[in-house]
């Protein structure tokens, strides 16, 4: 690693990237499916694959900022396309559920992917933790419920969308580690993106069609009304590639604790700031239960670091 790119200038150019690209794509998200009734989290996600595919493609063929990784098998092709499909169901039913959530619940419900990813590690693969690593797993759950019952803004639908969300995510994780478990078939998570996105959008193309037909009549009536509607969508749709851009290199330049704490801090932050920035009423007890889960996502990760 070279001194330039390990300079902390250059780290927290990086860190400012992936905290302004990762939170913009959230609050952008939540914006255009509530504030401007674009009610297409289908089509909004096809437009954040579409997004990957053309830029992932240029930076990795024609800029070579990254080398290219070549699938090797047919198989290695399907277990990406299986990897695809399940992405595309977790970012589907995290926008759904932005149409009818706050973003400070979203995040909170979000937070319990490492219950989940214990729970499906443990189904999958037998991967058993040390009962601290699952005891730390209990002010996580019990934290969501506190804050599902403080939230003034609940709706059930709205819940099971981002529940399902933050499921499908922890389970795309494990599938992973297990479908790319190979050495000669093991992809960085750049090159994962270029052959995922191309993919996900074939799926969701047919699914916007089937389940949004009028998507293009509204959105060319939205934007004739709101002139910067397009303007949005195309920054919001870059936005997702640059956050698994930073994400890449944030995670290639810290090590594994900096990046835990800064993962942490990242959705606290997003909280705040869609707090000042929506205005959506929060009680006391909502705060607290989305305290005690962090406090509870704290302490896994660091059980799980002194356990290894």
């Amino acid at each position: 690693m070279s001194s330039s790119s390990s300079s902390p200038l250059f780290i927290a150019s990086l860190i400012i990237c992936w905290y302004s690209s990762n939170i913009g794509v959230l609050l952008l998200n939540k914006f255009l499916l509530s504030n401007y009734n674009f009610r297409f989290p289908i089509f909004l996600t096809m437009c954040h694959m579409s997004a990957c595919a053309v830029l992932s493609y240029v930076s990795i063929v024609f800029l070579k900022v990254f080398p290219l990784q070549q699938i090797k098998s047919r198989s290695q092709l399907l277990r990406i396309a299986t990897l695809s499909i399940v992405f595309c169901g977790s970012v589907v039913g995290g926008n759904i559920s932005l149409r009818y959530l706050p973003v400070s619940f979203n995040q909170a419900v979000g937070a319990t992917t490492p219950f989940f990813t214990a729970v499906f590690a443990y189904m999958m693969t037998f991967k058993r933790e040390a009962w601290v690593t699952y005891a730390a797993l209990v002010p996580v759950v019990t934290g969501v419920v506190i804050a599902s019952g403080g939230e003034p803004s609940f709706h059930l639908y709205g819940f099971i969308m981002c529940i399902s969300a933050t499921a499908a995510r922890a389970f795309k994780s494990v599938l992973q580690g297990i479908l790319l478990s190979s050495e000669g078939e093991k992809l960085n998570s750049m090159n994962l993106l270029l052959y995922m996105s191309p993919i996900a959008v074939l799926v969701l193309l047919p699914a916007t069609l089937i389940m949004e037909p009028d998507v293009l009549e509204v959105t060319v009536s939205l934007g004739m009304k709101h002139r910067f509607m397009w303007l949005l969508l195309g920054i919001n749709s870059v936005a997702a590639y640059l956050a698994n851009l930073s994400n890449f290199l944030v995670t290639k330049h810290t090590s594994a604790l900096t990046l835990q704490v800064l993962g942490n801090a990242k959705g606290a932050v997003a909280v705040v700031i869609s707090i000042l920035l929506f205005k959506n009423p929060v009680t006391l007890i909502g705060i607290g239960g989305y305290t005690m889960t962090v406090m509870g996502v704290v302490a896994y990760g660091e059980a799980k670091r002194r356990l290894k």
